[in-house]
């Protein structure tokens, strides 16, 4: 007998007595949150046609679970009113795995680029009160490890924690601050799960059945340009960090970002709206889409910001959806905003208002456009979420005007019975209007809720 079958028949002997055991994916662990009142779906992986228990402490019910040929398995068990913690145990006939201090309530998805990414540790505005003061324990976090695929993955890389002065410096400052308001309110435990990458764009975390349903989609991606923060490859973000958390429900997702796509702005409203239903699409849910308006900056293009901030405002027409505007909330000089705390206290009040129906009599949102009238020489324009609009300063600026030959001329503007009243003496026959559309234009006109309006141009 030589030493090579020797060898075969140890690692023979060592592959059928070795335990393949029940294995959970990173997103279940100690400390975790799972979403209140509803069907959540617990997988995994374990021997194929393996049988064993899963037992849930919230109902004291033990339920049998058998993987298939695959090695998979997956149950969907019942969860209760927020409350806990409990305990989750997972047992077989090879290895047992308790997890603790499980407590169920309100779970939400974060992602985008560096301004969700951007956390307390990274410079925010009073950051040594915010972090000393972070302790809420009934909030945990989870963060995705940073990673890309060619393929739809499985699995991500990360853990629960609570939150804590020590774990919230590294954690998205925006989640934080939107997580803190809700719970406030809703007086229940909160998940955030912080999925984000410093300058990526759209493309990176869209599915590639996206591109190949809309190719103009793939034509228009050529323009974004490399960088050496994060690959530009579409949907790599998307198989490595979205796809392996479809299976696990989630109250809703926020979301920031946009700079990053300033290169193709003129399709970003095309481009976001496809993303937000194909997720939706992949975890079988029509859940809330709040995401942050981009604040005014010096890009290099002189329009491009603007036609961003007037994609996003257009994008609100998908249902389910809701925009946080922030351009008096920044500096034209600085593309990280230092003013988290506001942002996320507007992410918290949109959800407050639209899906757990509270703030009945608070205003949430900023002027929005919604149509003009032709009267002469003038345009009167309209706008939803208007009571009390006013300006800030003498002269309300920033509104320009177009011509049938689509050229733009400044106009002059004025308030009258909560409209806004505009003219040129360039443009004798207006046939369009447009607000605050250069990339550094921070406008000065707000509601009484005192919200900045949004940037638009008219159809």
């Amino acid at each position: 007998m030589n030493l090579r079958f020797i060898l075969i028949m140890l690692c023979l002997l060592v592959t059928t007595f070795a335990k393949a055991e029940i294995t959970l994916p990173k997103i279940f662990s100690n400390e975790m949150v799972l979403q209140r009142e509803t069907d959540v779906l617990l997988y995994g992986w374990a021997d194929p046609n393996e049988e064993f228990t899963i037992y849930t402490s919230w109902n004291d019910e033990t339920v049998a679970v058998k993987t298939g040929n695959n090695a998979k398995w997956e149950i969907t068990v019942k969860t209760p009113e927020a409350g806990g913690p409990f305990q989750i145990i997972f047992k077989g006939g090879k290895n047992e795995i308790t997890l603790k201090d499980v407590l169920i309530g309100e779970v939400w998805l974060c992602s985008g680029q560096s301004n969700m990414e951007w956390s307390a540790n990274s410079k925010i505005a009073n950051r040594d009160f915010e972090v000393e003061n972070a302790n809420y324990p009934n909030i945990r976090l989870f963060t995705v490890a940073k990673r890309t695929a060619k393929y739809p993955q499985e699995d991500v890389a990360g853990t629960w924690v609570a939150c804590s002065p020590e774990t919230m410096q590294d954690f998205s400052a925006v989640a934080y601050f939107f997580a803190r308001k809700v719970q406030k309110e809703l007086n229940i435990p909160i998940g955030l799960i912080d999925n984000a990458w410093g300058a990526s764009s759209a493309e990176v975390w869209t599915p590639d059945a996206v591109f190949k349903a809309y190719p103009e989609l793939v034509e228009a991606h050529k323009k974004v340009e490399t960088n050496k923060w994060v690959t530009v490859e579409k949907s790599t973000l998307y198989n490595g960090m979205i796809a392996p958390l479809t299976k696990f429900k989630i109250a809703g997702t926020l979301w920031y970002q946009g700079e990053a796509n300033t290169a193709n702005a003129e399709s970003y409203h095309e481009l976001f709206s496809k993303m937000i239903t194909s997720w939706r699409t992949e975890w079988n849910d029509d859940f809330p889409f709040y995401y942050v308006q981009i604040a005014p900056f010096k890009y290099d293009q002189e329009f491009a910001g603007g036609m961003v901030r007037d994609q996003q405002q257009k994008t609100l027409a998908l249902k389910n959806t809701g925009m946080a505007m922030t351009s008096d909330i920044c500096t034209t000089e600085n593309i990280h905003p230092l003013n988290k705390q506001d942002v996320g206290l507007r992410l918290a009040n949109i959800a407050l208002k639209n899906h757990y129906g509270l703030l009945a009599n608070t205003e949430v949102y900023g002027p929005l456009y919604e149509s003009f009238e032709v009267d002469g020489n003038q345009l009167k324009v309209n706008f939803s979420n208007a009571d009390g609009l006013y300006n800030k300063g003498k002269k309300i600026t920033l509104f320009e005007v177009s011509n049938a030959a689509g050229e733009w001329s400044s106009a002059k503007a004025k308030l009258k019975n909560n409209e806004v009243v505009v003219s040129s003496k360039e443009v004798k026959n207006p046939t369009g209007v447009r607000y605050a559309f250069k990339s550094t234009d921070i406008g000065t006109l707000f509601n009484a809720a005192g919200l900045p309006a949004s940037t638009f141009v008219s159809e």
